[in-house]
């Protein structure tokens, strides 16, 4: 690994069986949930992932962070491969490594109270007493909720309050980094920008590394520094923000910006919004050659046939498209 670099993916592959007949014993099929991706995040950077829903996305955050085993692949983490550690061995990295939920409504248990929520990764790494508590009143105010607010129970705040909780329970052990799984999604607009505020504040004063999750490209623009997407289970194309945004190369990335609403409604009215043809296919029988040909308006005959490799066309902006000579294998 680079020495700035907190975290690296190599070749990760997640395919879940499906099975059938007597017992449920017999396996059918694999669904291609990830499909050898390979990505590196640096210290202090958030990484934006988005993609359409069933690309892909969470799971390689599950995988990262070990909450699903992946099916290959190696996942590097202060020098060593979490993939290849026991649930024992994980235990001191899991510091390190933590997680904000797509929905306040349904991570948070509504039998407990905010300081149990915020609480509870404490107490399974052993902190007790009043530095149990200072710390609760230490993350609360951090977030930007009120330490009197501990005792209250999650129906009795906010959804944004609830997000705040959320992050406040993964910043509990002071990790390193955060994937924050569609944070944003279940939240009204007006407390989304508050909460990526937030998640911004948090990384400057803390030098925390994101992996952002997010279907939302405009959110993802203001948040990250670099932006991955993903198509059914692939990576498609990698660059950083200002070049994905205003040179995407992909043909998949150009139909996703385009149809991002822009403010300025002479350029609005003057853009062309590209319409994909049919539906996102089966991960269990994937298209061969290049996975999105099917949907494609620039396919030729050769899309079919070859599966494109990641090629870098410009510094730090790779792409898997065989429109560009980089990406044949």
């Amino acid at each position: 690994m680079e020495k700035d670099i907190i975290l690296e993916v190599t070749n990760l592959t997640k395919y879940f069986p499906v099975t059938g007949g007597f017992f449920g014993r017999k396996k059918l099929a694999e669904v291609k949930a990830v499909d050898g991706v390979s990505f590196a995040i640096h210290k202090g950077e958030t990484l934006g992932l988005v993609g359409e829903s069933g690309s892909g996305k969470t799971t390689v955050g599950k995988n990262i962070l070990q909450l699903q085993r992946p099916t290959s692949g190696e996942i590097w983490f202060k020098n060593k491969d979490l993939a290849s550690l026991s649930n024992k061995e994980l235990r001191p990295y899991r510091q390190k490594l933590q997680v904000v939920f797509q929905d306040p409504y349904e991570s948070l248990d509504p039998r407990f109270t905010a300081a149990d929520i915020i609480g509870e990764p404490l107490r399974l790494h052993k902190v007790k007493g009043g530095e149990y508590n200072k710390r609760i009143a230490e993350l609360l105010k951090l977030v930007g909720l009120s330490p009197y607010m501990a005792e209250r129970y999650p129906h009795e705040f906010s959804g944004g309050q609830r997000q705040r909780l959320g992050v406040a329970r993964a910043l509990a052990l002071q990790p390193e980094f955060i994937v924050c799984d569609e944070p944003l999604s279940a939240l009204d607009v007006s407390i989304q920008a508050q909460i990526i505020n937030l998640l911004d504040d948090l990384k400057n004063k803390f030098g925390l590394s994101y992996l952002f999750i997010s279907h939302d490209l405009s959110v993802v623009r203001h948040i990250s520094d670099r932006v991955m997407v993903m198509y059914l289970g692939k990576l498609m194309e990698v660059a950083d923000r200002d070049s994905m945004y205003e040179k995407p190369l992909h043909p998949y990335t150009q139909a996703l910006l385009s149809a991002v609403p822009i403010p300025d409604p002479a350029v609005e009215a003057e853009r062309k919004v590209i319409i994909l043809k049919g539906e996102v296919p089966s991960p269990l029988n994937p298209p061969t050659g290049c996975v999105f040909h099917p949907r494609c308006f620039k396919a030729f005959e050769d899309c079919p046939k070859v599966v494109p490799v990641m090629g870098e066309t410009s510094p730090d902006h790779h792409v898997a498209c065989l429109l560009y000579k980089e990406c044949w294998p």
